[in-house]
């Protein structure tokens, strides 16, 4: 049952130290919230206040902003207002997933301005059975069975193990004013389905389901907690280098079961079965791309870079001597050449380098005729890595000058 005693005890285990912290309390106005904001402020915990007003029930969203900056004002606590505008422009369709953006990046916000500790969130039992039910329709896994979890970098959820039933006889026990949202009881969204027909059913076959369903997502945890940590060992075991990219072992990788696959690429943003699949049976040099990273095949290996690392052309830098008759480009210390030197007079400055398109075609130096830059590249056997940095060397009229850092196109060689 919820008391401030159990309360403090839930608060301990997440938070040994949690008076030496500063949290940042997210409040809506309603039960959860208000109980929320009433346990904290008993545990005499040092916390600042943030309040959205999303304007989506005309009055009622004001009353609601009103209810919490009044306890503020009364409590003497910092209180923080997002009031969404027309800039915040409603989507058509997830006005869910939208709301969660506006709250979540104004908490980030005065989380680092203020320099607090943890934001702490209302989200109970009942929220957790919610999000279960969800996620087993979209067949998340395990990662998505696990649920909710009671603590991350930056957010604690002390209210996680009690339920939403616990929370309503405390506010009704200890005067908790709070406001009710009617649309909670509207089933327009699929959580307000779940809470308002799904889980009163599971109730009535067996009154201590919301019990048994804690026990079964703190078994589904530690599960999953001891999974990750053996799918962690052979990762370690198939990292062949980790700087910019990270390089799999891609035969290794492959005599591995499916569900490892899935395990260890889903990390990079993989989590379609099929597009694993995909993967091993692609032709060395192709791609793939997630939200998230790219990931190139090689023959014995996979390269996988975060798009966030992403080389540009413009962070080779070009080193470049100009002389009256000559262009001469200073090398990298990784090509086999020191420089490569061009006749000024065919060529037009400045020079850029760029990756390779289809149709690209030059005419390599030290070999009769021309070749496409792709086929040049792929008899050069190189590795991922190697092939990852080689670019197209152009002048400003786009003229193929080379594939840099491997071969110049002879065409501009300085005679």
């Amino acid at each position: 049952m919820l008391s401030s005693f159990t309360f403090g005890a839930s608060l301990e285990k997440l938070l040994p130290q949690a008076h030496q912290k500063t949290f940042l309390l997210a409040v809506s106005g309603g039960v959860d919230s208000m109980v929320l904001l009433d346990l904290c402020h008993q545990w005499q915990l040092d916390f600042e206040v943030a309040h959205v007003n999303y304007h989506l029930r005309n009055e009622d969203s004001n009353l609601d902003q009103t209810l919490v900056e009044s306890w503020c004002e009364k409590n003497k606590i910092k209180f923080h207002l997002y009031d969404v505008s027309e800039k915040d422009q409603q989507p058509e369709n997830s006005i869910e997933n939208w709301a969660r953006e506006i709250r979540y990046k104004f908490f980030k916000e005065i989380l680092i301005k203020n320099n607090l500790d943890f934001l702490v969130t209302a989200h109970h039992l009942n929220d957790q059975l919610e999000t279960f039910v969800i996620n087993l329709s979209k067949a998340a896994g395990l990662k998505g069975l696990k649920g909710i979890p009671e603590k991350t970098e930056i957010i604690i959820r002390p209210l996680l193990e009690f339920s939403r039933d616990e929370i309503e006889v405390y506010a009704k026990q200890n005067h908790v004013e709070y406001r009710e949202d009617y649309t909670n009881a509207e089933n327009i969204f699929v959580r307000n389905k779940i809470r308002n027909q799904i889980t009163p059913l599971l109730n009535e076959i067996n009154k201590d389901f919301l019990e048994n369903f804690k026990t079964s997502i703190s078994i589904i945890k530690e599960s999953k907690d001891f999974i990750d940590s053996q799918i962690d060992f052979i990762f370690n075991n198939l990292v062949k280098e980790n700087s910019d990219f990270l390089i799999l072992d891609k035969i290794k990788l492959a005599a591995q079961s499916d569900f490892v696959k899935y395990e260890i690429l889903s990390r990079f943003g993989f989590n379609n079965r099929t597009e694993i699949e995909k993967i091993f049976e692609a032709e060395n040099g192709k791609f793939f791309t997630t939200n998230s990273h790219h990931i190139k095949i090689g023959r014995e290996e996979l390269l996988i870079q975060s798009l966030e690392k992403e080389i540009k052309s413009e962070e080779f830098e070009l080193n470049i001597i100009k002389t009256a008759d000559s262009v001469i480009l200073k090398m990298p210390e990784t090509s086999k050449f020191s420089e490569w030197e061009f006749d000024a007079n065919l060529i037009k400055l400045p020079l850029q380098l760029r990756q390779m398109e289809t149709g690209d075609i030059f005419l390599p130096k030290d070999f009769n005729g021309k070749k496409k830059v792709s086929k040049f590249i792929k008899d050069e056997k190189l590795n991922v890595v190697e092939r990852s940095a080689v670019r197209v060397l152009v002048d400003s009229n786009n003229q193929i000058l080379g594939v840099f850092p491997l071969r110049q196109d002879r065409r501009f060689l300085k005679i």
